[in-house]
């Protein structure tokens, strides 16, 4: 898995979590984008369909406490990176950029 969008420590990114029409903006520090093992993937099978399984795991932390979340990459490009995680709902990062400069 190749993550096209810059992924450095100590970052801040922007974060668009989104649910069928709602739509919530934020800002996230600390991401982290991992592949998932067989075994992960294995814990998945009997509960989702094997085109649903989750390919990747994300950590980040949201100014509250750290999140871990499992999906599918939905897009991979240089500015920006979004994680299908099931059921209408989808988590958006993207590079934070300063209106000052």
């Amino acid at each position: 898995m190749d993550i096209k969008m810059p992924i450095l420590a100590n970052r801040y990114y922007r974060m668009i979590m989104r649910f069928q029409e709602w739509k919530r903006s934020g800002m996230c520090f600390h991401l982290r984008v991992l592949q998932m093992t067989s075994e992960d993937k294995n814990s998945y099978e009997g509960f989702v369909d094997k085109r649903d399984i989750p390919t990747c795991r994300c950590i980040f932390y949201d100014f509250e406490y750290y999140r871990v979340i499992e999906g599918r990459l939905k897009e991979n490009t240089e500015n920006r990176l979004v994680l299908d995680v099931g059921r209408g709902k989808e988590y958006e990062f993207s590079l934070f950029r300063s209106p000052h400069g």
